[in-house]
């Protein structure tokens, strides 16, 4: 797949330092690791040819030399064409827009079809320029650091999840299964990841007096080798090719049969262990993984992400894990599941799973439109859920709300604050009280509070200062929308988030 990227530097940098200073430093410093996961990780957008893999014919990154120059040797060694795009204004305004749709419009006329162009902004005057590209027949691929507005969104075929982004481009994730509340994640290679997995594999056959199951291998991989998860496998999309990566040496890796061995070692009892392995009724697995998935969502309520699910189903079944019974990688195996009328999305490049007939929360009708889940605060709902709608804006209850603020008051005391390490601890504080809040419900949060100018650490960590800038954030994505929020809506938000009453 032929594919021309396109970098609106200051944009991104200045959206990502607003999020956290080290993460905006990874993505300008080394360019060239998030190049890689591009092209090797991320998937291809809706419609491409079936096993497309990118190739990245024109890279372009447009950028104010007045600001950033130091990091244009980055960039050079990277393989980009650099634009300088000096101010022109007295207020600093840039000419990278117009400069980025003239190269696209004369990309579109070259000689050579680009299949994909791949835009790094949140600029929402960028979208005329998508629905040409659309119209045009190409894929659009889009990186927006932030908030952006819902027609941006919708003009693009995929939108690549900023947190996947951060945690797999720039290499800021986190172990899996979590950690106790004070652990540190440490952000890991994917080098690192695969030699431990190497020394993982090579203890427990060098401890077997028999071939080891895969199945086996990969369920305690995930326990035991910090970085790595289900739904990625360090960057290879599966177990299986994790391990064909890996040089094994004098180690034999018998797929068929679903086992490692050491020749030398397990010859004798190779052919019982594969007739072992075979007895497995990977039928009835199947549908009670469907089954389990349906539970899943019937339980939360909400669309629930591909890199959850893939965990639940490897905590539960492990003998899955190795191979995604035969389909290569978790994608492929849930797609061939039979989910009825439940719908899978990749649009927003982790991935998630819907039910398209459930409401956004269930209602009782007749005890006068009452949430139960929201319990006597049922009546802020209507207002929540027009805000959630127009924004995207996390569905919570008012009681999961502010445990997740409280939980961040608590963590930052405690800790000092880091984007992808504080929403993962927020998480697991979150769980520990028994509060529905994903991970993807605390970085939008994060995200919101961050970008409407809130600096940790400043002596105003408090509930109602957090809430305060999370509606204020709020305020001007409705703004963006063309909806205005009224003192009525905004107190609803305030309470909501708070529980002040005004």
């Amino acid at each position: 797949m032929k594919s021309a990227l396109f970098v609106d530097f200051d944009n991104v940098y200045s959206g990502l330092r607003r999020l956290d200073p080290a993460v905006a430093e990874r993505f300008a410093f080394h360019p060239i690791n998030w190049i890689r996961w591009l092209t090797d990780s991320l998937i291809a957008p809706p419609h491409a040819p079936e096993g497309a893999k990118r190739r990245l014919l024109v890279r372009r990154c447009y950028l104010n030399p007045q600001a950033y120059q130091r990091f244009r040797p980055a960039f050079n060694r990277a393989g980009f064409e650099i634009i300088d795009c000096p101010p022109m204004t007295s207020e600093g305004k840039t000419s990278t827009d117009i400069h980025m749709v003239l190269d696209v419009v004369d990309l579109l006329q070259h000689e050579v079809h680009y299949d994909e162009f791949i835009v790094f902004s949140a600029d929402a005057d960028f979208t005329p320029l998508l629905r040409k590209l659309r119209r045009s027949d190409r894929r659009t691929t889009v990186l927006a650091v932030g908030f952006p507005s819902a027609a941006y969104q919708a003009s693009a075929d995929l939108l690549i999840d900023q947190d996947d982004f951060i945690r797999f481009g720039l290499g800021f994730a986190e172990p899996e299964p979590v950690p106790p509340p004070v652990a540190i994640a440490i952000s890991r290679s994917a080098s690192d990841v695969t030699n431990d997995l190497k020394a993982l594999i090579t203890r427990y056959v060098a401890d077997s007096s028999r071939p080891v199951s895969l199945s086996s291998l990969a369920s305690k991989a995930l326990k035991e080798v910090d970085g790595l998860d289900a739904a990625n496998w360090a960057g290879y999309g599966g177990f299986k090719k994790l391990v064909e990566s890996l040089p094994l040496q004098q180690l034999t890796v018998d797929w068929e049969a679903g086992t490692v061995l050491d020749p030398a070692r397990h010859a004798a009892s190779a052919q019982q262990a594969e007739a072992s392995f075979r007895e497995v009724p990977i039928d009835t697995m199947l549908e009670d993984v469907a089954s389990l998935i349906k539970s899943e969502l019937d339980q939360v309520g909400r669309p629930v992400s591909c890199a959850r699910l893939a965990k639940l189903i490897v905590d539960r079944y492990s003998t899955l894990a190795a191979d995604w019974g035969g389909k290569g990688s978790f994608r492929k195996f849930l797609e061939a599941l039979d989910l009825g009328r439940l719908e899978v999305s990749w649009e927003n490049g982790g991935g998630q799973v819907r039910d398209p007939q459930a409401p956004a929360i269930a209602i009782e009708r007749p005890s006068g439109n009452r949430t139960p889940d929201w319990g006597q605060q049922a009546h802020l709902f209507p207002a929540i859920q027009q805000i959630q709608i127009a924004t995207g804006m996390p569905l919570i209850t008012p009681r999961e709300m502010q445990g997740l603020l409280g939980a961040l008051v608590s963590e930052v005391a405690n800790q000092p604050f880091a984007l992808s390490d504080t929403g993962k601890r927020v998480r697991d504080r979150c769980r520990e009280a028994g509060l529905g809040v994903s991970r993807a419900d605390v970085s939008y949060v994060l995200k919101g509070i961050l970008i409407a100018g809130h600096e940790f650490s400043s002596g105003n960590d408090n509930v109602p200062a957090l809430s305060s800038r999370f509606i204020e954030s709020m305020r001007v994505i409705c703004a963006g929308e063309q909806i205005a929020l009224d003192e009525a809506t905004e107190a609803a938000l305030r309470e909501w988030s708070s529980g002040a009453v005004i």
